[in-house]
Parts: C-alpha cells; sequence; structure tokens
C-alpha cells in the first residue's frame, strides 16, 4: 500500500483571497469576446426582468382604481396595453435567456476541456520525482473532480452570480424609490444576514477542501485496487478492498455531512430571515396603504421587488459556498500547474541527434527524495563503449534499475557525473536523449489499444510495414497471426488478454521499431518459456550488435555472451569482466551466484 507524504513535508500553500474570484476568469481569456456577449445579454435580460414588477404593480393600478395617493407616475396606459408589454418583455427575456445560456455553457465547457488538456500535458511533463510523491488516484480526481467542479462554476454559479446581483441590487434600488421608509425596514435585516453568511461560507470552504481530499484518497483505492485485480483476487482480499474503501468513503462522507448541515443551516436562517422580512414589509405596507400613501399598484410592485430582492440575498448563501468549493478546487489545480517541469532543452543543448552511444558513469551517488538518508548508489563509475553489452547483475535492491534510471534521467544524481559520448547528459536535450533509448522493463505495460498500437507506439507513425518488420523480428508475427483480428485485436486494459511471454515480445518488438542507439533490458526475457526464450535470445544476439546496451537479469544464463559483466552490490560496481573471467574469481559473488544457479537449475 502506497504511503502519502507526511502533511508536515507538503509545501506551505498560498494563501487565497477574493481576488482568486478574479483569477478564475482567466480561464476563459480564449473566448473572451463570446463570453462578455453573454454577460452583455444576461444584463439586458435581467433589465426585462426588472421591469417585470412596474408592468404588475401599473396592471393593479389600472385594473383597480384606488382612492390613494395618486401614482408617482403620469403614464395611464389601457390594461391590454399592459398586457401586451409583460408578454413582449418575457419574449425577449426568454431569447436573451437562451443566448446567453448556451454561450456561457459553450465557454464554460471548451474552457475545462482546454484546462484538462493542459493539466494532463503538466502532469506528463512533472519529473518522477513528483510521481514519488503523489498516488495516482490523487491526481485521477483533480483532472476529474476538481475541474469538473471549476466548469459548474464557468457555467452554472457565474450567470447565477451576475442575475442574483442585478436581482438585488436592482431590487434595492426600485423599492427606495418607491418608499424609502418601506426600505429601510428591509433593508435594515440585511447586515446580520450577510455576515452569517460570510462567517458559515469561510467553514463550508474549508470543509468543501477537506472532503475533496478525502474523496481523493478513495479514487486511489479504487485505482490500487482495479490495477492490481489478480493480487487481489489470488488472495482472496475482495472483502478487504471493500472495508478499505469503506473506511475512505466513510470519512468523506463524515465530513460531507458537516458541511451540508452548515450549508443546511444557513440556508434555513436565511430563508427564515427573508420571509420574516417580507411578512414585515407586507404587514407595515399595508398599515400605509390604509393610510393612502401607497397604492394597490405600488404595494404590489414593492413586494414583487421585496422578493427579489430576498431571492438574491438567499441565493447568495449557495452562491458564495460554490464560490468558496471551487476556490479550494482551483487552488489544487493551481498547485500542480505551478510544480516544476523536467528541463527539456537546457540553455545551449545540442538539437536531436543520434548518439555512438557511448556512456559512462564518474563517481555517481544517489538517493531516492523520498528516502534521502538511504544511498542507493554510492561513488559508482562504470563505463559502456558504443556498441558494447554490458549485463548488471546483483542481489535485489542493489542499485541495478537505479542505474538505467539515472541513464533516462528519470532522476539526477546527487554527486558525480553521468556522461554520453562525452557530454553531461544534464546538457543534451532530454527529449533527445531519451528519443535515442528503449527500454523493456521487466514488468510490461500495454495499453488498452489494439496490438498494433501498442508496437507502433515505439515510434508513432511507423508504417504497417515497418511494424510487421518489428514484430518479425521480435518474433512476434507467428502467435499474432493466429488471433482472429490479427494486429487489430485488443490487448485489454494493461495487456489482461495476452500471456506474460506475449506481453514481453510485444515490449521487444516497440523497442525495436524504435531503432535505439542504447537498448536496456530489464529482465526483458524472465517472463518466457525455454522455447520462447531461445527465439528472443537468438534474435537479441543479431539485434543488439552495433548497439549499446545495458541488460538486468537475475537468471545468468541470460547474461553469458555479454561483452562484459558488472556485478553491483550495496550501490557500487565489485567485480567487471566476461563470464568466463568471473567465474574463474574463486569466492567471488558472481561465481557463487552462478553456482547457485546452475546448481538448483540441474
Amino acid at each position: 500500500m502506497t504511503v502519502e507524504p507526511s502533511p508536515a513535508a507538503a509545501p506551505a500553500r498560498p494563501k487565497i483571497d477574493l481576488g482568486e474570484i478574479a483569477g478564475l476568469f482567466s480561464y476563459v481569456r480564449p473566448w473572451r469576446g463570446r463570453f462578455i456577449l453573454s454577460i452583455v445579454a444576461l444584463i439586458v435580460s435581467m433589465s426585462f426582468g426588472l421591469m417585470f414588477p412596474v408592468l404588475v404593480g401599473r396592471l393593479m393600478d389600472v385594473a383597480i382604481p384606488t382612492m390613494a395617493a395618486p401614482s408617482l407616475s403620469s403614464w395611464h396606459p389601457t390594461v391590454n396595453a399592459v398586457a401586451l408589454m409583460l408578454v413582449g418583455t418575457l419574449i425577449l427575456q426568454s431569447v436573451l435567456t437562451f443566448f446567453y445560456a448556451y454561450n456561457f455553457n459553450f465557454v464554460g465547457e471548451n474552457a475545462v476541456v482546454r484546462l484538462r488538456q493542459q493539466l494532463y500535458g503538466t502532469l506528463l511533463s512533472l519529473p518522477m520525482k513528483f510521481y514519488g510523491e503523489h498516488r495516482v488516484g490523487e491526481l485521477t480526481s483533480r483532472l476529474s473532480n476538481d475541474l469538473t467542479l471549476l466548469g459548474d462554476t464557468l457555467t452554472g454559479t457565474v450567470p447565477q452570480m451576475l442575475r442574483q446581483t442585478m436581482m438585488l441590487f436592482g431590487g434595492l434600488v426600485a423599492i427606495i424609490w418607491i418608499s424609502p421608509r418601506l426600505a429601510l425596514v428591509m433593508v435594515s435585516t440585511f447586515p446580520v444576514l450577510m455576515l452569517v453568511a460570510v462567517f458559515m461560507g469561510r467553514k463550508v470552504r474549508k470543509i468543501s477542501r477537506e472532503a475533496q481530499d478525502r474523496l481523493a484518497e478513495s479514487a486511489t483505492i479504487i485505482e490500487e485496487t482495479l490495477q492490481g485485480i489478480a493480487n487481489v483476487k489470488a488472495f482472496t482480499n475482495e472483502s478487504f478492498e471493500v472495508r478499505r474503501y469503506g473506511a475512505g468513503l466513510h470519512a468523506y462522507l463524515q465530513i460531507t455531512l458537516s458541511g451540508v448541515r452548515r450549508r443546511a443551516g444557513l440556508i434555513s436562517f436565511i430563508i427564515l430571515g427573508i420571509f420574516g422580512s417580507i411578512t414585515l414589509v407586507m404587514w407595515y405596507g399595508a398599515t400605509l396603504m390604509q393610510a393612502g400613501i401607497l397604492t394597490h399598484g405600488q404595494l404590489t410592485t414593492f413586494t414583487l421587488y421585496t422578493i427579489f430582492v430576498g431571492g438574491g440575498v438567499s441565493s447568495f448563501a449557495e452562491v458564495f459556498s460554490q464560490i468558496q468549493r471551487t476556490l479550494g478546487a482551483n487552488e489544487r489545480v493551481r498547485e500542480l500547474l505551478a510544480e516544476t517541469p523536467e528541463v527539456s532543452a537546457p540553455a545551449g543543448a545540442s538539437a536531436g541527434h543520434r548518439l555512438a552511444g557511448g556512456v559512462r558513469y564518474e563517481n555517481v551517488s544517489f538517493s531516492y527524495p523520498s528516502r534521502a538518508d538511504l544511498p542507493v548508489l554510492r561513488a559508482l563509475s562504470l563505463e559502456a563503449r558504443p556498441g558494447e553489452r554490458i549485463a548488471l547483475v546483483g542481489p535485489s535492491g542493489a542499485g541495478k534499475s537505479t542505474i538505467v534510471s539515472l541513464l533516462l534521467r528519470f532522476y539526477e544524481p546527487d554527486a558525480g557525473r553521468l556522461l554520453l559520448d562525452g557530454a553531461d547528459a544534464r546538457t543534451l536535450d532530454l527529449a533527445a536523449l531519451r528519443g535515442n533509448m528503449a527500454i523493456v522493463p521487466q514488468e510490461v505495460l500495454l495499453f488498452g489499444g489494439s496490438i498494433r498500437d501498442n508496437i507502433g507506439y515505439g515510434r508513432p507513425g511507423s508504417t504497417e510495414e515497418e511494424i510487421l518488420a518489428a514484430s518479425r523480428r521480435a518474433h512476434c508475427h507467428e502467435f499474432i497471426s493466429r488471433f482472429p483480428e490479427g494486429y487489430d485485436t485488443l490487448v485489454g486494459e494493461r495487456g489482461v488478454k495476452l500471456s506474460g511471454g506475449q506481453r514481453q515480445r510485444i515490449a521487444i518488438a516497440r523497442a525495436l521499431l524504435k531503432d535505439p542507439a542504447i537498448l536496456i533490458l530489464d529482465e526483458a526475457t524472465s517472463s518466457l518459456d525455454s522455447e520462447s526464450e531461445a527465439l528472443i535470445q537468438e534474435a537479441l544476439t543479431e539485434l543488439l550488435r552495433g548497439r549499446t546496451a545495458f541488460i538486468i537479469a537475475h537468471r545468468l544464463s541470460t547474461v553469458r555472451q555479454c561483452d562484459r559483466i558488472c556485478v553491483i552490490e550495496n550501490g557500487s560496481v565489485t567485480e567487471s569482466g566476461t563470464h568466463a573471467e568471473l567465474i574463474a574469481q574463486v569466492g567471488g559473488t558472481y561465481r557463487r551466484l552462478a553456482e547457485l544457479q546452475f546448481t538448483a537449475a540441474t
């Protein structure tokens, strides 16, 4: 089970202020023209909406003659004229609403797609150190849950916030214009409501962030379980994984329910305050109408505007809560986007060219960032001349895989230098460097496409003839041709539809298609049966000629023909030579390992 970094080791998160709300709009910059038009359409639509109470009030005054004070307006239309104006404003408002609703969604969805792609590209550009400190499920949660929340805000919350703002302030201006005394009664309740909304909104934001963290952890459990489903079933740990996932969901549920309680309490308080205020206004307005200060229409208009204002205030609680959750999600997205990527091309780096294949490690020391106090390589020196085949053998944990990880520049040495063709690897273009290398790992990962896609992954854009040639050289063509769909056969998630040996040979074909100057074989024949291994060894003997090769192997029978065998112990090269030279060293580690393996084999 992956261990998460301690909270103390996590970088301090920057404090987000209200300026972050404006920062959300940076995501829609490529579509700002369309976004601005949508805002204008919304404003015009809400302007027609704010006319609705005035027209309804006028309709009441025209339909119900009153002995109260005269209207503040000299406009005296007929009932039919007012009704037609009401219908006209509703039609215009509906057309404008369709326009801005569609375009807000258009801009928001495009912005999220673009941001999702940007974040995915950023994740792929990050160094291996980053992936040693973060779990895959957590990162996929950021790509899905957090960006979905951002999208919902841009497509729904932002228009709602603009609408409610216009309703609130437009309604306030209108009720003050109609009756300052009634408006004073209404507005006097606002400060308390707003203070409670702000206070509880901050609490909701904190809880929402914790909930997103727990949800990301739950997603990680799913990711780990499904990736290792074979082990889960082999150890009959289905119930254990269900309980582990259930515990994660329970933690998420408890935090979420805490936030729900706070939001529900906030909404209930605001509804009580709003309708209490409306009741108070209706009572006071009725007394003013009895005194002849207000007409029926003015009281109706005032009441409708009061409902507008109340609706604006009550919705602000939910809008504010949504904005708080979005800012928490945006903070996580910004943290990922701000991660330092791998330095692909340092200043003065040479353009992509084929390496000759010379490799030299000069007193290289290295510790993994997550275990800085545990050295893996200790002043290691090792050289491979162009075209030379170097075998790396030794006990598990000695540093063999770390040597090739440094060669691929997944990590940088803590001390010493790695030279390629005499040049420091850090001065070379990273993409060009890796373009000259190919690796066949011990645990082959195939993507869930076809066999053709997986072989062609070695060099995207390869022709059918090139893929077939690489397949034949890796002795894949025979078993692929027996499948009913041939090279169009889908390999399944992580290649589960193929045997271990078949996956290994496809990985070798992928590497051969790339035609690298430096080839890395990490237990490349470990999953093959004797017949398949003989075929692969025969192919590799021919295909490795002219290439520098690093071959990691525990089965010493596979490295006898290498030009040189290096024994790695405790992060250093302790023995080096051919098979015959090393087997002749009495008391040597290689001889001891060989005797153990060959004796066991007989």
